[in-house]
């Protein structure tokens, strides 16, 4: 089968290729940029230049099914945020003879901001930190407890998310979302800190039904918090809330959520209405990606078991960055480096996920290129990360043209 990747720039996309190439499928990307992680890896046929999505999604749907018929692509595999705007356009996508895996669009729209996902758990009582919504600069600093953290409705990646400790610091921020129209716009979740273990949660649903759950721990922070080193872990209580809210939404495809486990359990904490990530799942025994691919074809799909727990994997190259960008000095860098590459530390009985070298040694190259530049100058960091977020990541504009086309 001819796959399409709806991005080829992020971490889902570069594992997802992987997971696709050794099933057999022939892969090919989409990206705005010209050199995203995909393009770094023998495991996909082309990358193909589009539109930016974030800022111009109707150019970007026009990018990709073109793209698909020249190429004669078979399945258009949502792997970042564009998963909202093929949950819009599935009509689009059946009459190019495209198959895709995507929720319905009422369900991804209850989800997709921040505001509304926190509504949505709250009514399917999927536990999460003490959240409410602000939408004025008088609601925002009405916050008593503190530290809080400030969400605007659409980010990915963390992008605009701000840790609030002071009153000093809320009053900048409300300040600043007031002035900007943020607050009145689409307004903001203020969300108590929880502490606690950072873990990651991947499901897939078959309208509404639970087919494939895997969780995995934050080991090791990276760049932008993300985790540089995972390990499986089972996480029981959060299945049936889970299964409750899927199934509420009718949800089809992939679902995933962070949450943070402290002396209350676990506690949702954000919610991707994609797939996230799933070389870790592949490595314990749970195939994510291949469970996508039969509902995108609407064969019958079984449950699959859960993976085995205390599998780690790692990401060097989150890791790398996030040494530059935490604490910006080379020496921290050489040090995250060696201990990637010699196994070392956080990093022992880890297998790599994200750029795995054996038998796709252009793999390497983004790692080599990462080092060398944050090694001169850690201040690299920034614009490695920031470089990719940018062709993807939805802007506020963008995500009302979507909603509103959608009426």
């Amino acid at each position: 089968m001819r796959v399409l990747l709806s991005d080829g720039s992020g971490l889902t996309a570069r594992q997802t290729a992987t997971a696709l190439a050794l099933q057999g499928h022939e892969v090919h990307a989409l990206a705005a940029g010209s050199l995203p992680l995909t393009r770094f890896t023998r495991h996909v046929r082309h990358v193909h230049r589009v539109a930016p999505y974030g800022t111009d999604p109707e150019r970007w749907l026009t990018d990709a099914l073109r793209i698909s018929d020249e190429h004669r692509i078979d399945l258009l595999f949502p792997t970042q945020e564009q998963a909202f705007l093929l949950s819009r356009a599935t009509d689009r996508i059946r009459a190019a003879g495209l198959r895709t895996v995507v929720p319905p669009f009422p369900a991804i729209r209850r989800v997709q901001d921040k505001v509304g996902a926190v509504q949505a758990l709250d009514e399917y009582s999927v536990l999460q930190p003490r959240s409410v919504v602000a939408r004025s600069e008088a609601e925002l600093l009405a916050t008593e407890r503190l530290p809080v953290w400030v969400k605007p409705a659409i980010g990915t990646a963390s992008t605009g998310v701000e840790r609030v400790e002071t009153r000093e610091d809320l009053e900048r921020v409300a300040t600043r979302l007031e002035r900007d129209g943020t607050l009145g716009r689409t307004g903001v979740v203020v969300q108590d800190h929880q502490p606690g273990e950072l873990v990651m949660v991947q499901t897939v649903f078959d309208r509404g039904r639970l087919v494939a759950f895997h969780a995995n721990r934050r080991v090791r922070v990276g760049q932008r918090g993300g985790a540089s080193v995972k390990e499986s872990v089972a996480l029981p209580e959060l299945r049936e809330p889970l299964v409750r809210l899927g199934a509420g939404l009718e949800w089809h495809g992939a679902l995933s959520f962070d949450a943070v486990v402290g002396p209350d359990g676990p506690l949702v904490i954000d919610v991707n209405p994609r797939l996230v990530e799933p070389g870790n799942a592949r490595r314990s025994g749970t195939d994510l990606v291949g469970v996508l691919v039969r509902l995108a074809g609407d064969e019958a799909v079984d449950a699959l078991p859960d993976g085995r727990p205390g599998v780690r994997t790692h990401q060097l190259l989150i890791g790398v960055l996030g040494a530059a960008e935490q604490d910006g000095r080379r020496r921290d860098v050489l040090a995250e480096l060696l201990s990637g590459t010699l196994h070392r530390g956080d990093y022992h009985a880890s297998t790599e996920e994200l750029t795995p070298v054996k038998g796709d040694p252009r793999a390497v190259v983004p790692l080599i290129a990462v080092g060398a530049a944050t090694l001169v100058w850690p201040g690299a960091a920034r614009w490695f990360g920031s470089g990719a977020v940018a062709g993807y990541a939805l802007t506020t504009d963008a995500w009302e043209q979507i909603i509103d086309d959608a009426r």
